[in-house]
This record gives structure tokens, sequence and C-alpha cells, in this order.
């Protein structure tokens, strides 16, 4: 027996898995049958098979893609799954790993729904630039659903929590059933005319065939048209619907889209007192800064001033006037004290005080002064001074006197 190659089954079976992870056809399927052998997991997991006359096949939806679900499957349920075909390795088993399940009914109004999904965005309903901003701060609020039921609730109890003095004016539209996007066309309408600040159109949760008003061409439009910005607020988070792709912003649930549209009042009044504090502390701050910017220029402003420098050149002048007339006192003072010092000097050389002390001036007749005898002979007339007065004399005789002696 020749074995030639020999492969084990684990890599038989990913060696499948592999031709079928290549295989671009199976990886977008939509597979129509009915539901059997149901069972929901204790992880979330739904096992499934899905038949026909002819066959069936294995199915999974795993926890993670139950969003795609929006009904309770079970057994007999006639189904359309979209998802994947690939191997289950550990088994060798093929089956259908579903992303998504309607109800066959359903599966058609999707195609719908697709068909004209891309005929609106070709005409260019969906792109960013027609979206209008949803103001922050408004006072009337345009909401058009069903007057009953949970959704205008939900609206009304977050949107007064958020600002009671909020006005919501609610235009009773049906939701479903016939006449149902008529009635959503008029209220769109009948609300932009009125001129609200903000408009919210949607619903509760349902199946595709319950939302369906929403994915009505007429109501698109109206959307489109609609010069108040609109917020989209249809089902649940899971639930798409044209309209949600029209709109100029879409929220999960109607909860969510009062959230979106009504700003909260006691934060925004939080936001001020604490803006108004920080411009209040900032303007005391910067009020401060200039006082004491005030209080240098006016320091600086007192040195350079011309009054100031006036006052102070006329200290100047009066220091100066002063030491000049210490100066000239100190001067005259020591000058009268110099001349007293000669002035005794010239009374000690007088005459008259030489004259006190015994001594005489004597002179001829003509007034000149006698100092050598060889001056006179005798009868010559001469003339003494003294300290009272003169005295006339006549010479009788003359003799020499030996200077020797007196130096002595």
């Amino acid at each position: 027996m020749n074995r030639g190659n020999v492969y084990s089954v684990s890599s038989v079976n990913q060696y499948i898995k592999n031709m079928f992870s290549k295989e671009y056809a199976l990886s977008v399927v939509f597979v129509k049958g009915e539901i059997s052998n149901c069972k929901y997991h204790s992880s979330g997991h739904i096992y499934f098979s899905l038949k026909d006359e002819s066959g069936s096949i294995s199915c999974v939806m795993f926890a993670g893609q139950r969003k795609g679900l929006g009904f309770a499957m079970k057994n007999g349920d006639k189904v359309v799954v979209s998802g994947s075909v690939n191997v289950y390795e550990r088994d060798g088993k093929y089956q259908l790993y579903a992303r998504q399940i309607q109800l066959e009914g359903a599966g058609l109004l999707y195609e719908r729904f697709l068909a004209l999904k891309r005929e609106l965005e070709e005409m260019g309903m969906f792109a960013p630039e027609y979206k209008q901003p949803i103001p922050r701060f408004i006072r009337t609020l345009g909401v058009v659903t069903a007057p009953t039921g949970a959704a205008i609730q939900d609206i009304r109890n977050i949107s007064y929590r958020r600002n009671p003095y909020l006005q919501i004016i609610l235009y009773p539209a049906l939701v479903q059933g016939a006449g149902a996007k008529e009635s959503i066309v008029k209220g769109i309408q009948t609300l932009d005319r009125l001129g609200v600040d903000v408009m919210i159109v949607g619903r509760g949760g349902g199946s595709i065939e319950d939302l369906w008003a929403f994915n009505e061409e007429e109501v698109a439009r109206a959307i489109f048209e609609c010069t108040t910005p609109v917020i989209s607020a249809v089902g649940h988070e899971t639930d798409v619907t044209i309209a949600d792709y029209v709109a100029d912003l879409r929220a999960p649930t109607p909860s969510a889209a009062a959230e979106l549209a009504v700003d909260d009042y006691r934060g925004f009044l939080g936001q001020l007192a604490e803006y108004e504090s920080r411009l209040e502390r900032g303007l005391l701050g910067r009020l401060t800064l200039l006082k004491s910017r005030l209080e240098q220029y006016k320091i600086r402003m007192g040195f350079l001033s011309p009054r100031q420098q006036i006052l102070e050149r006329r200290q100047y002048l009066a220091d100066i006037q002063e030491k000049i007339e210490n100066g000239m006192k100190q001067k005259i003072k020591d000058s009268r004290h110099e001349l007293q010092v000669y002035a005794q000097r010239l009374y000690g050389c007088s005459p008259l005080k030489k004259l006190t002390q015994g001594f005489s001036f004597v002179t001829d007749e003509n007034g000149h002064g006698i100092h050598r005898v060889e001056q006179v002979k005798p009868l010559d007339a001469i003339r003494i001074q003294v300290t009272d007065g003169e005295i006339q004399a006549q010479v009788t005789g003359s003799s020499l006197v030996d200077r020797e002696k007196w130096n002595v």
C-alpha cells in the first residue's frame, strides 16, 4: 500500500477552512430559510439550524452580534440571515456565522431601504455640507411623535430636568400604519413654520415594519427641506432609518435626543457663576496691579515734576546762599581778626604810642624830622612833638652818643 503524503485530521480541516476563508463569495451571503433547533446559550450565543425543503445548514450568532437581531427568534420563523460561511475547524463542519437576522417579510423591506438609501445618497441628501448645527441654547423645542407612549414622556422628563424654562411644542403625529408618513411630513412642516429652535422627529423602538414610515422618501425630503435643525430619534440604538441619514443629527434614542437638544440649564448657571468668579478675580488682580503701577508712576512723576524740580532748585539755591553768607561772615570775621592783629601791630609801631612811652618827635621849623645831631647847629629853632602838644625850643648845643654803649 503506497501511502504517499499522509495528513492529520486537523491539517485537512485547516486546509478546508483556508479555502473557505479565501472564497470572497462566502464572506457575505444572504440565506433564506426556516429556523429549527434554536438554542439560546448562557454565554449569549444563539445556535440554530436554517432549513428549506431539501437541506439545512448549521448556524451560530455570537453574543457580540446580537444587536443584529431585532426580535425574539424561535423555531418555525421564516428568516433571512446575512453573514459568512466558514469551517468550524475542531469538528470539520462548515456553518453560517450570522451577523444579522430578519424576518422574511422584513427582508423585502430591507431591500427597499437599501435602494432608497442609495438613491438619496446619490442625490447628495446625506452630504455633511447640508447639515445644520444644533444651537446650544434654545427656548422652544418642537417634537414630532405620537402623543402617547414612552418617547414623548422621556423627551419631556429629560428636557424639563435639564431646563425647566423650556417650551415644548408637540405635534401629535401618527408614527406607524396608514397615513403615518403624511402625518409626520405635516408635523415637520407645521413646526418649521412656527419657528421652533430645534425639532426632534422620532418614536420608540419596534420592528422594521413599525419604523417604516421613517424610511419613506416623503419624510426624508421634508427633513432635508426643513430650515429648522432636526434631530432624528427613531427606535433604539441598533435601529437605523433613512430619516437618521437625512437629519442634521442622529440620536440613538428619544432620551438621547432630548439631551442633545437641550442644554443643562443648572450646569450652565454653574459655569456662568464660575466664569463670573474667574472674571471678578481677574479684574481685581488687574485692578490691584494697575493701582500699584499708578502709584509707581505718581512717584516717578513726582520726581520728574517741574514744580518739584523748582522746589529742589530753590532749596539748592537757598543752601548755596546760606553757604555763601556763612562763608562771607566767616571771611569777614577772619579779616576783622586779622585787621585787629595788624592794628595792634601798627599801634605798637605808632609814633603816638612811642610818645606815650616818653619818646618825642623833633622837627625843624619847616617840619622836617631831625634824626641826627649834624642836622642842627646852635641857636636853631626846633619843634618837639609830645603826646599832648608841641614844644618850641632852641638848640644850645649838641654832642655825639656812643651807640655801642646802648647796644650793651
